[in-house]
């Protein structure tokens, strides 16, 4: 039984919070594919100014046997312990426009009360906009641009960005009950989901947690610097085509993938191309072949933390 006590602490001294801002969400949990929300939470708390509001409590809401918090040892002693981090913060992007931001993981326990707070919060804060952010893999190429499932009450945004609309029944995140209340209550709100391609998924793809910063920003009109992050894209892909051009099979499932993108995208298809389990080219050769490819690269994770901008 998880531990019970107080949902969150209010942080003492935390700056007033202005009426009408937008809030993001990035709650790692259930479905992460190429880690994407996962990548945004990293990129907004090194590369984003933010002051924690709301602490909520990892023992109320924490499952630790099922995500153990990190500890550091040197050699004969422990040095470093990180516990899981789950925030309300007043942040502001690039050009100094500020905005709400509740990054994190995902509760394993306690999503009514977990809701029923964050619903109050937006209440409270006269919070203008929500949007939040997950991904799932789907059997599309990356030489293809990523895909978005959009879902909330924000029509416009629908319209313009959903490219795969399903009627289907997905094991819930929080993400989804937060929208469904959120929606239920009039707010103004907007879930994307990026369908990142499968073969992928396990890996940390810089590209979506660049489409991740960018649905974001069409949500909510706040700018972020993501050069370094382009770079780190950039590479990335060079090193999968690479491995990609020098394996024959590996070419002929991704003009596979490549093949039923484009005749859906043409509107050849009424279904996402390769969603047809007797049709989806076995990605296992793939993903093994990558996995063991970007995984040699030495030093990727400083080099990708230090040059994001």
């Amino acid at each position: 039984m998880p531990y019970s006590g107080p949902l969150f602490e209010r942080v003492a001294n935390a700056p007033s919070v202005p009426p009408g801002l937008p809030l993001v969400i990035a709650l790692t949990g259930f479905s992460d594919a190429g880690s994407a929300v996962s990548g945004l939470i990293e990129y907004l708390r090194e590369d984003v100014e933010q002051t924690p509001l709301l602490i909520f409590s990892n023992d109320v809401l924490l499952d630790y046997r099922a995500r153990r918090p990190i500890i550091a040892f040197d050699q004969d002693h422990l040095t470093d312990y990180r516990p899981a981090r789950l925030e309300l913060s007043l942040a502001t992007d690039v050009l100094g426009h500020p905005f709400l931001l509740l990054a994190g993981y995902e509760p394993d326990f306690a999503w009514d009360a977990f809701t029923r707070t964050v619903l109050d919060f937006v209440s409270e804060a006269q919070v203008s906009t929500v949007a939040w952010v997950h991904a799932i893999p789907m059997p599309v190429p990356h030489t293809r641009p990523i895909g978005t499932t959009v879902s909330g009450s924000r029509t416009e945004l629908i319209a313009a960005h959903s490219v795969w609309k399903p009627q289907t029944q997905v094991p819930a995140t929080v993400g989804h009950l937060l929208e469904y209340r959120l929606a239920e209550d009039g707010a103004s709100v907007v879930g994307f989901v990026l369908l990142v391609p499968h073969y992928l998924g396990d890996t940390e793809f810089p590209g979506a947690t660049l489409e991740a910063i960018d649905r974001v920003s069409t949500a909510t009109g706040l700018m972020f610097a993501v050069d370094g992050l382009r770079e780190d894209d950039r590479e990335y892909r060079e090193r999968v085509d690479e491995q990609v051009r020098g394996n024959e099979e590996l070419s002929r499932m991704v003009r596979g993938l490549e093949e039923r993108y484009d005749a859906y995208m043409a509107g050849l298809g009424g279904t996402v191309p390769g969603i047809d389990e007797m049709e989806l080219p076995s990605a296992d050769e793939l993903a093994a072949e990558l996995e063991r490819y970007l995984a040699s690269r030495p030093g990727d994770d400083d080099k990708r933390a230090g040059n994001r901008g």
